[in-house]
Parts: structure tokens; sequence; C-alpha cells
């Protein structure tokens, strides 16, 4: 076999030739092609040089002197490891270049490093940052009179959702639908409830209530407790109610609000009506309808209430909130102008009379998607007292209307709990074309037996969610005969339990509307 040939160049080193690793613009030849070799270059048979002399060391004898591991500090040579015999490292060999050394450090400092912590700690909810009262909230603080601050605080500590200031009475805080005095309180005369409530107001308001008997305002007590006054004359005394408004904007689906209702939200145009008693937590299932649009869509979103309850910070959308009495003069001048603001998506506080009912239906029918509220009962209920605030002449007209732009009712109402707190029900209408013609023949009569066919399409009567929350175990079978509106078709359907909704219970058991 012939053995393999190396070949060395001999050269000079000045000028090397092409090919040879390291030197100027050399190219490596081809793979599988020698280089051609220079005048001068020795061809050498590798296999008749003497194999290489093999030091061997004894480990047990004592190390010599390292020339290396004395140049470079905290070099320790490793096991075996021996210098070689005559060399003597060059000066500062083994040095870098300003570099010093740490005294104790085991890891080196890297620049912006920083430690990402683990991930039980990442997926924690951030702290919310402290409080800070602006100027107008510390200066109407240090003016409130203290007993009243101390009851409002009561309100919010004992997790009740009013506050009642009436003469003869202590103060009184409702907690699950139910009142009962702050303890510790003693009723309050008409000279102390008088000097308590005024103390609330500045020069404007305290002119405003003296001119029109009533007022109604936002009042900041800290960064968890905000709420919505009412101050009114009863037998020619003054009174005061105050409504906690949570600073936190729930979901629908913690709310207990069913997910069609959710839909809503999705729509370009129409409107949707938001109904209940006073206290069924209305505003609340707006506040989330309105921070779903918010989170979801790049919308333009003006708002009109009477006062400014939930706070809604820009999101994906904008959103622009007018307080009747600060912001304009009334909800019919704030919405004489609303449409010339380019909005996508209205919000009106409540549909008081023809004037805010007219533009609604005009926003509604020119292209806007618009939410209000009403305090009726049920949808049938909804739909008249809509129309019935036109004059006759004009009701046929409002009928198509309200046929073409009317997306959805929802009527909703608060029931105890079986185990404490309250849950919501909830009748909701989902316009079809079926329930459109209702609406334009006048057969709103007709809606209910709709609504009790409707529920493949999300629909249900109040009877029928009612009937849900008591089969499902939420609501005990008093709580929510109170709120019926047919007892004997509620006893039926509470009965066949095969017929509930076993969604009723999947969050009415952890969550509650105030």
């Amino acid at each position: 076999m012939n053995k393999p040939l190396y070949e060395i160049p001999v050269t000079d080193p000045a000028n090397p030739p092409l090919g040879v690793p390291g030197a100027a613009g050399a190219m490596p030849p081809p793979r599988g092609v020698q280089p051609p070799m220079p005048p001068g270059s020795t061809t050498v048979d590798l296999s008749q040089l003497p194999p290489p002399a093999v030091a061997t060391v004894d480990a047990a004898a004592s190390a010599p002197a390292h020339p290396v591991a004395d140049a470079i500090p905290g070099y320790t040579p490793a096991p075996g490891e021996v210098p070689i015999p005559g060399y003597t490292p060059a000066p500062g060999e083994g040095a870098i270049p300003g570099f010093t050394p740490a005294p104790t450090a085991s890891v080196l400092p890297i620049p912006d490093f920083t430690i990402i912590p683990p991930i039980s700690q990442r997926l924690e909810k951030p702290k919310r940052p402290a409080f800070v009262p602006d100027e107008f909230t510390m200066a109407a603080r240090a003016r409130v009179d203290g007993e009243l601050l101390a009851a409002l605080e009561s309100v919010v500590t004992e997790g009740a959702s009013d506050l009642h200031i009436s003469i003869g009475a202590p103060p009184m805080i409702r907690i699950d639908g139910g009142l009962r005095p702050i303890e510790g309180m003693h009723p309050w005369d008409r000279e102390r409830v008088a000097a308590a409530l005024y103390s609330l107001l500045n020069d404007e308001q305290r002119a405003q209530f003296d001119d029109v008997l009533e007022l109604d305002f936002a009042f900041t007590l800290s960064e968890e407790s905000r709420f919505r006054v009412n101050f009114y004359l009863q037998r020619g005394a003054i009174g005061g109610a105050f409504r906690l408004i949570p600073t936190e904007i729930k979901t629908l689906v913690q709310l207990g609000i069913p997910d069609v209702v959710g839909e809503f939200a999705k729509l370009p145009r129409g409107l949707v009506l938001v109904t209940g008693p006073t206290g069924s937590g209305k505003s609340t299932t707006l506040a989330a309808l309105i921070d779903l649009v918010n989170t979801t869509r790049s919308d333009h979103i003006v708002t009109v209430e009477d006062p400014i309850e939930f706070m809604h910070p820009n999101k994906r959308s904008l959103v622009n909130q007018r307080e009747v009495g600060a912001d304009t003069q009334s909800f019919n001048n704030a919405l004489k102008h609303v449409l010339r603001q380019d909005p996508d998506v209205i919000l009106i506080g409540e549909l008081r009379d023809l004037e805010t009912i007219s533009v609604a239906l005009t926003a509604a029918e020119t292209g806007h998607l618009v939410f209000a509220t009403l305090h009726t009962q049920d949808a049938g209920q909804t739909i008249d007292r809509v129309i019935d605030v036109f004059p006759p002449h004009q009701q046929g007209q409002v009928r198509t209307q309200l046929a073409a732009t009317l997306q959805g009712v929802v009527c909703q109402t608060l029931v105890k709990k079986a185990g404490g707190g309250r849950a919501v029900a909830t009748e909701i209408l989902v316009t079809t074309p079926a329930i459109a013609n209702l609406i334009r023949e006048g057969k709103t009569y007709q809606i209910r037996s709709a609504l009790q066919a409707g529920r493949a399409q999300g629909m249900n009567t109040m009877d029928q969610h009612l009937a849900d929350l008591v089969n499902a175990g939420v609501v005990s079978y008093g709580a929510a005969s109170e709120k019926v509106h047919d007892h004997e078709d509620f006893k039926r359907l509470v009965h066949r339990k095969g017929d509930a909704d076993p969604s009723a219970a999947m969050f009415a058991n952890d969550f509650e509307v105030r």
C-alpha cells in the first residue's frame, strides 16, 4: 500500500504562496485538488520521522515550578500538567489588558441584565398604584363632616351597597337588599342632617340644590370608594342617598349575565336597552358592555351620564364621558350635538323623555350603536314604554322605526342568594324577524310567548331564569317568587327540573351584582 505523502513548501515567509492558510489574499484550493508546489519545495515522508518523545510524570512527586501558573493570577494547573522544559513566559503573558479580577466575585456582572422571576410570580396580578387624591378630592374631604365620612366608610367595610341619611333615623346601610342602622350611630335630627349633607357641597352645588330642590353628583372617598349621590327634600328637610360605585368594571361572565348579552357589543348599529327597577345593577351591566366594546373594537364611544359612575380609560377605543351638570346642561342638550361628534357607540344614561328617546332612535337608525336604560320590568313593557311616550299620531311611525332599530332588551333584577349575597336574574329579548314583526304590528302582548320559545336564540323570560336559579340551588323558592311575573308558570317551571338551564349556577355562586 502506498504511504501518504505530505508536501511541505519551503518558501520565503515574507511572500507566502496562494492557498497557504493565513496568507493575505490566500484562496483555499477546491476540495480534492492538491495545490501546486512552488519551486524549491521538498517532499517529506512522515512515516520515516521518529516518534515524538512522551513525557512521564510521577504524580506523587512534588510539582516543579510552573511558569504559566506564576504568570496568570488565579491559574491552577490541571492534575498531571507539567511545564514545558525551558519555557519562560513573556512579560505580561496571560494578563488581559485593563482587566482587574474581582477579589471574591464568583459570577461576572452583566450590564443591563434583568433576572426573570419565576413564572408563578409573573402570573400574579400587578399591584395597583397607590391612590393619590387630586386637589379637588382632598379639598372636598377636608370640608366633609366627620361622622358622615365614617358612615360612608362603613358602607365599604360592611360590604353594603347604599347609605341613607334622613332626619329622625341613624345613618342606614343596605346589605343584600335589606336596610339596617350603622352600629353605634344614633338618630340624627334636622340640624345634624343638614350640617352633614351640606358639608359635601361646594357653593355652586348648594345654589343648584336650593334652586331645583334636587341634586345628583358623584363623590370620591378613596381609591376604592366612589359614590353616586342624590340629595332631595322630604317634609321640608334635606335627605341624602348614596350608592357605592364599584371601581372595578367586572365582565359579563363575572356578573353572571348570559353570554348572548355579550353579542350585543359586537353589533355595528342598533338600539340595545338595559332595563329594570332601581338598584337592579343596570349601570353595572352597561359598564361591562361598554368595557367590552372598549376592549375589542377601535371605535369612538361617547357617554352622557347623570352623574358619571364608572370611569372608562381609553383602551382600543377612544372614550369621552360627559356628565350632566358638569360637562353639559342636560341630556337633551348633549344629545342634540352628539351626532356631530363622530361617535360610533353612544351610551345614554337614561331615556327620560320624548326628546331623548327620539334622538336615540335617530342615532340607531343612522348607523350608530346605542345603549340606554329604562325603568321597566319586562321586554314587552319596555317596547310599550318607548312607543307610548310619543303622541298617538306618531306611534305608528315609531313602531316601524323601533322594529328596524331595536336589537335587544335585557331586563334584570337582583335576588337574594341562598348562601348570602345577591344573584342577577335576566329576561332577554333578541330581535329576530318574528319579533320585529310583532313590534311593527303592535302585538307586544305576544312577545312573552316568543321569548319562552326562543331559547335556541338565547332568549328567555324572567320567570324561566328565576326557575333555573331555583332548580340549580342558587336562590331559594321564596326569594325567587318575590320577583316572578306569572306564579303559575313559575311553579310549573320549578318542578320541571329537566328544563332548567345548567349554566344558571355556573357563575351565580361566585359573583354578584351590587
